[in-house]
């Protein structure tokens, strides 16, 4: 008589231990990236909140500066003096002029300003050696004041960053906060609030922005464009007249 074979059921098979460990393991890193993913998400959450104040108190901050020269030029007005602004704490300076005959020192203070092309801007501070240095490479260079709004365009529009030697678009506030956390920098608004109103890490933000590249304005050039401004030319100080230039060239 043959004997009988019968077919093992799933709890007769005993799961190897090596198996086990695995399931054990898996579970344990499922576990750990959810708590991970749900402790960053927590995280992102407060740091929108503290990035959405602080872009709130700088709106206040900037509309408060324009009221308060607004009442100046009233006061100034209504008793028959002059107002006089204040002087320029920054300056976007552009680059007009290519290579050809240009004398060593200018050319190693268009290195300095970090301007290699034309079409090339960069936000300077002012100082007295900034100015003597602007003075020496003039006829290749135009600058002037810009407002916020010329500002923030350039930065939302144009804004690499320079992350390992790399020119990385500012596509995401983690970018920025990477390299310039420690300086309690986190956003775009940040940037924007430390370029224009000059603020303590200004070099470090300047740096960190890589030259803006532009494209020639719309329109072209004026005729003489190696003039003066003031002669009908383009290089030279235009003051607040940059901001119409630099929305030709955004």
């Amino acid at each position: 008589m043959a004997a009988s074979t019968t077919v093992p059921t799933v709890s007769d098979i005993e799961v190897p231990e090596t198996l086990l460990k695995k399931r054990k393991q898996n579970d344990k890193v499922r576990e750990e990236r959810l708590e991970k993913a749900a402790t960053a998400k927590k995280a992102a959450r407060a740091k929108r909140k503290v990035i959405f104040k602080r872009a709130e108190s700088y709106v206040k901050e900037y509309l408060s500066k324009e009221k308060e020269e607004i009442r100046l030029k009233r006061a100034a007005r209504s008793t028959g003096d002059f107002y006089v602004p204040a002087q320029p704490k920054v300056l976007f300076v552009i680059r007009i002029r290519g290579i050809n005959e240009i004398a060593p020192k200018p050319r190693k203070i268009l290195q300095l300003l970090r301007l290699l092309q034309i079409n090339s801007g960069v936000f300077v501070r002012v100082t007295k050696a900034t100015q003597q240095m602007l003075r020496l490479v003039e006829p290749y260079v135009t600058y002037g004041e810009p407002n916020l709004k010329t500002v923030r365009e350039l930065i939302y529009k144009r804004g690499y960053g320079k992350v390992n030697r790399q020119r990385v678009p500012l596509s995401n506030n983690s970018v920025i906060e990477n390299t310039l956390g420690k300086y309690d920098i986190l956003s775009v608004e940040d940037l924007v609030h430390e370029i224009f109103t000059v603020g303590p890490n200004f070099k470090q933000v300047s740096n960190f922005l890589w030259p803006f590249k532009l494209s020639n304005p719309t329109g072209g050039w004026r005729t003489r464009k190696f003039k003066h401004y003031v002669q009908g030319g383009d290089f030279g100080n235009r003051e607040d007249n940059i901001n119409k230039l630099v929305r030709q060239m955004n």
